[in-house]
C-alpha cells in the first residue's frame, strides 16, 4: 500500500509540474510597453533615425478576430520593395528596429507589428507558431492589399519571428523571399535546453506537452517549423549566430537542408542569441545585400 501511495503522489507531482510548465512556456512574461522595449533598443544602439519618419499606425485582424497593431515606416525614397519584420519571444515591434535600418538603406519600406499576445496587441498564450504564422499570413495578405506597388515583398523574423516567417511558406504565400535569424525548427529540443538550465530532465517536456495539449489545445509537438519546408520554393537566407546556446546554429543547419528552394546559411562568429545584427552589421548587411542581388538581379 506504501508503494501505491508514493507511485500516486510521483504521478500526482509529475503531473502538477507538466501543466505548471507548459503554462511557463506559453506564458511567458513579455515586456510590457513599447517604452521598455525602445529603451533596450536606445541602450544598444543608434534609433536616432526613428522619430524623424513618415509612419502610419494601423491594425489588422486575423483568422479568428484577433487584432494585431502594425505600423508602416516610409522610405524616404521611391521605391516598390516592401519587408515584414517578426519580431522574437517577450518582445514587440521596436525589437525590430535593429533590422529595420539595414532595410530602409537597402531601398525598402518597412512594416513592424506586434506579435499575438505582446506590444499593443490583447494577452495571449503563445503557441510557437501554430497561431503566430496565421496571423503573419493576415499581415502578407494585408499588405498586399494595401500596398499593391510591392514589386519585391519579403519576410524577415528574428528567433520566434524567424521560426514563424518558415512555418507561414507552407500556406504558400505571396512573398518573395524570407530571411530567418535564429529561428528555431522544433521547439521541443528548445524547451529542454530550458528545461537542463534548470536542472530537471529533459523528459518532463514531453509532459508538458500533454498538459499543453489539454490546456491550451496546442502540443509541443505541432511546434515544427521545418515541416513547412518540404514543399517550399521561397528563396530562404538564414542566419544564425555562431555562439547561440539558446536555439543551436544546428536548427537553421537542419532547415536549409529541409527546404526544396534555394537557401544560404551564414554564421556570424560569436554572436549569441538574437545579436547577430549587433555583433557584426557590415557582414549582415552584406549577406542580405548579396542575397537579394543574386536572387532579385534588377528588382
Amino acid at each position: 500500500m506504501l508503494i501505491i501511495c508514493i507511485i500516486a503522489v510521483l504521478i500526482i507531482l509529475l503531473i502538477s509540474l507538466g501543466f505548471f510548465l507548459a503554462n511557463y512556456s506559453m506564458n511567458g512574461k513579455k515586456q510590457q510597453t513599447l517604452e521598455e522595449a525602445r529603451t533596450w533598443q536606445e541602450e544598444h544602439y543608434d534609433i536616432s533615425w526613428y522619430d524623424p519618419m513618415e509612419k502610419t499606425d494601423y491594425t489588422v485582424t486575423s483568422y479568428d478576430g484577433y487584432v494585431l497593431h502594425a505600423q508602416f515606416l516610409k522610405n524616404p525614397g521611391d521605391t516598390e520593395r516592401y519587408i515584414l519584420i517578426s519580431h522574437g519571444y517577450t518582445d514587440n515591434r521596436f525589437g525590430s528596429l535593429k533590422y529595420a535600418r539595414m532595410y530602409l538603406e537597402l531601398g525598402f519600406n518597412v512594416i513592424l507589428y506586434d506579435l499575438r499576445g505582446h506590444g499593443l496587441n490583447e494577452p495571449a498564450f503563445c503557441t510557437y507558431t501554430v497561431r503566430e504564422r496565421k496571423d503573419l499570413l493576415a499581415m502578407i495578405l494585408d499588405s498586399r492589399e494595401r500596398y499593391p506597388d510591392a514589386s519585391l515583398f519579403g519576410l524577415h523574423g528574428e528567433s520566434l519571428g524567424a521560426a514563424t516567417s518558415i512555418a507561414v511558406v507552407e500556406e504558400k504565400p505571396p512573398v518573395d523571399f524570407v530571411v530567418s535569424d535564429c529561428g528555431f525548427s522544433d521547439i521541443v529540443p528548445v524547451l529542454k535546453i530550458g528545461l537542463k538550465g534548470m536542472h530537471l530532465p529533459g523528459f518532463l517536456v514531453n509532459i508538458a506537452s500533454v498538459c499543453a495539449k489539454i490546456r491550451f489545445g496546442y502540443s509541443f509537438s505541432e511546434m515544427r517549423p521545418i515541416g513547412s519546408l518540404k514543399e517550399n520554393t521561397i528563396p530562404i537566407l538564414f542566419i544564425h549566430g555562431a555562439e547561440d546556446r539558446f536555439i543551436l546554429p544546428e536548427h537553421s543547419e537542419r532547415m536549409k537542408e529541409a527546404t526544396k528552394g534555394y537557401a544560404e546559411l551564414h554564421l556570424i562568429p560569436g554572436a549569441d542569441h538574437a545579436m547577430s545584427v549587433l555583433t557584426d552589421p557590415k557582414a549582415y548587411r552584406k549577406y542580405v545585400a548579396d542575397f537579394l542581388a543574386e536572387q532579385f538581379p534588377g528588382r
